[in-house]
């Protein structure tokens, strides 16, 4: 790698201030808001549904920072990307605790959670959940192939692919979904190919992380509940050949897992 000069840091310097500078604006703002959560529990769900949303801005904020880098610097600002990183995984966080974290759930055992932001429209949810999934697009692409964190993008995406999938309010949209008069109909479509699509992808890449890296029972454990959790959506909307396929897969993968356990392969 070339030495970098002083005159390119000092460029660099000047050019993230504004960026940085917003990024403690930010900061701040979550401290602001968590302080006013300790003091007043109302209307959590969207408190929380705003702080995912700040810490959104500022992880794509460092990405700006590290897109900088590479273009003044030609290298990667990795400290940028690791909070980069970190802010999304509070961002989803902060999903996590108004939805929860289940994977495969009956949805009567969410739907009291997901009625704390009953008021928030199913477009805007969309749009949030398509925001963080952008995001964390950008940020493993900005890491690159070789990045330490490869197999830990595997929890980032899997989880963010569970809190989509609870942020909807699946009554409604079991209903929506076969309604083309409905003012929903469209999102209630998209919103569900999305969840069925980052479902599967969550399966794959669990099951991938098990076989290429880990071999823990628990990775293989989940890539089986993002199955099933899918084949319980197929249900839903009447997929019932795609539930049945997605059924035998889950069984083939966990003959697979305790084959693998009694022989000693798994942990």
């Amino acid at each position: 790698m070339a030495k970098i000069s002083a005159e390119n840091r000092e460029l660099l310097n000047i050019k993230i201030k504004p960026y940085k500078d917003k990024i403690a604006e930010y900061v701040q703002k979550e401290k602001n808001m968590l302080n006013l959560i300790q003091k007043d529990s109302s209307g959590i769900g969207y408190k929380k549904l705003l702080l995912c949303e700040e810490q959104i801005f500022i992880a794509t904020t460092w990405i700006t920072i590290n897109n900088l880098s590479v273009e003044i610097l030609e290298t990667k600002n990795n400290d940028a990307l690791n909070d980069a990183r970190k802010a999304l995984y509070k961002a989803i966080i902060y999903l996590e605790d108004i939805v929860t974290s289940f994977i495969n759930c009956q949805y009567s055992e969410i739907e009291d959670k997901v009625a704390e932001i009953a008021n928030t429209p199913l477009e805007k949810r969309f749009y949030l959940v398509r925001k963080l999934g952008l995001a964390i697009t950008l940020l493993i692409e900005a890491f690159g192939e070789n990045t330490k964190w490869k197999w830990s993008f595997v929890e980032l995406q899997g989880r963010y692919a569970t809190v989509v999938k609870n942020m909807i309010e699946m009554k409604q949209a079991c209903k929506d979904y076969f309604d083309p008069r409905s003012p929903d109909y469209d999102n209630t479509v998209h919103y569900i190919r999305l969840v069925k699509k980052l479902l599967d992808q969550a399966a794959n890449q669990y099951r991938d992380r098990y076989e290429l890296s880990t071999h823990r029972l628990d990775d293989m454990r989940n890539a089986i509940n993002y199955l099933l959790a899918n084949r319980r959506l197929c249900n839903l909307i009447n997929l019932k050949d795609e539930a049945e396929d997605l059924k035998k897969k889950a069984v083939v993968w966990k003959e697979k897992m305790e084959a693998d356990h009694k022989s000693g392969l798994a942990n």
